[in-house]
């Protein structure tokens, strides 16, 4: 098993475990470059708000995608857009990534922000 499928096989535990509750999810995902985040429905099959450091907007307010204070504008931004939407509380699914670092940076901006979990 490589690095990627226990990062998988990690987040599958998380993703049944949070089906379970039927709550809506703030699933994040992050590459060398950029991080992403997405507020999913509790059914799983949309997507009720989005955010992420490829946008065009950002770019050009970041120098980096890929480090921390890029991780804090995507937490603010998706907390901001999943109030649009009318979601206050979510489950933070952090897709097999520990919570640490960009991650973590991400998720304290959201809670900052007004996002509950």
């Amino acid at each position: 098993m490589d690095k990627r499928e226990a990062r998988l096989r990690r987040a599958r535990k998380t993703r049944v475990r949070i089906a379970e509750q039927c709550m809506t999810r703030l699933v994040v995902y992050r590459s060398n470059a950029h991080i992403y985040a997405q507020i999913v429905a509790p059914t799983g099959d949309r997507v009720l708000a989005s955010a992420s450091t490829a946008e065009a907007d950002v770019r050009k307010s970041l120098k980096n995608g890929g480090n921390r204070t890029a991780a804090t504008e995507i937490g603010k931004r998706i907390a901001e857009r999943a109030k649009a939407v009318g979601v206050e509380t979510v489950a933070f699914d952090r897709a097999g990534y520990r919570f640490h670092g960009r991650v973590q940076a991400l998720a304290e901006a959201a809670r900052e922000a007004g996002l509950k979990f």
